[in-house]
């Protein structure tokens, strides 16, 4: 326990320090997270991320969901991509793995005083020095994000996704809760303060779907892939290499058409 404590000790100063000091060496790690990344998802097809605790066990319902999930989606042939850890991002790497042959599952770790291990179910791996380029990496090549109870981490990939959405810097991306009642204080939070306050608009509450229903995520994940399709072609950007691999998704599939959009009333 010392050794552990020591070591998270020392990780965290040399993170402070980097992050801290002028030292041109730090921007060029930065650097190097971006390029790594770009280089390793740039050519992925449609891809979900999945969030979620990495302290979650195997005999959680949530786990198991987790993996579900995964599994019907990688059976559509989406691509998985989660923060590598355990827990949930074990749970939904294990549901894609056992699709190997048609998808990715993708696992983007992190440097973390506590040593967090890449779990065993990634096909693609890669590690971060920095919270802020591995988060990038997480949202940008991905069409839908799916967030299960986590602490900090969770809560901040679910605000940032929620600001990107909003601020149509991720449009037409789908946002989803898998936990109604682990999240029900926080959207009751949402609305009695953030909303009655004016800080965000009743259309903004609307980006989220809070359910248990795992065929309802996955439907409407497909189905949204068309809207996010045309609005690529309506911004001229139907000639990118992009825009090409989501449409060849839809060569030889039958899509189900989605249900609107809903928020859980509490």
């Amino acid at each position: 326990m010392e050794r552990r404590r020591s070591r998270q000790k020392e990780l965290g100063k040399k993170y402070v320090k980097e992050i801290k000091s002028a030292d041109v060496w730090s921007v060029f790690k930065i650097i190097a997270d971006f390029v790594q990344g770009f280089d390793e998802l740039g050519d992925l097809g449609p891809a979900v991320t999945i969030f979620g605790s990495a302290r979650t066990h195997h005999n959680d319902v949530y786990y198991l969901k987790a993996t579900m999930l995964a599994d019907m989606l990688a059976k559509k042939g989406f691509n998985i991509i989660t923060g590598g850890g355990p827990g949930i991002m074990e749970a939904a790497n294990k549901g894609a793995y056992e699709h190997r042959d048609q998808v990715e599952s993708i696992g983007l770790n992190i440097d973390l005083p506590m040593e967090q291990i890449t779990n065993d179910y990634t096909t693609i791996e890669q590690g971060f020095d920095y919270f802020f380029s591995r988060k990038v990496m997480l949202i940008k090549y991905s069409i839908a994000y799916v967030i299960f109870p986590g602490g900090f981490g969770t809560l901040d990939e679910l605000f940032e996704a929620l600001t990107l959405v909003q601020t149509r810097k991720s449009a037409r991306v789908r946002i989803f809760l898998v936990g109604e009642e682990f999240f029900k204080p926080l959207l009751k939070f949402m609305k009695k303060s953030l909303l009655a306050e004016g800080m965000i608009d009743k259309e903004d509450l609307e980006l989220i779907t809070v359910t248990e229903d795992l065929e309802l995520i996955a439907t409407e994940i497909e189905a949204s892939l068309r809207e996010q399709i045309d609005e690529l072609k309506q911004d001229g950007l139907a000639e990118t290499s992009y825009y090409k691999r989501l449409a060849d998704f839809f060569k030889d599939r039958k899509i189900q058409e989605g249900k609107d959009s809903y928020l859980r009333r509490l």
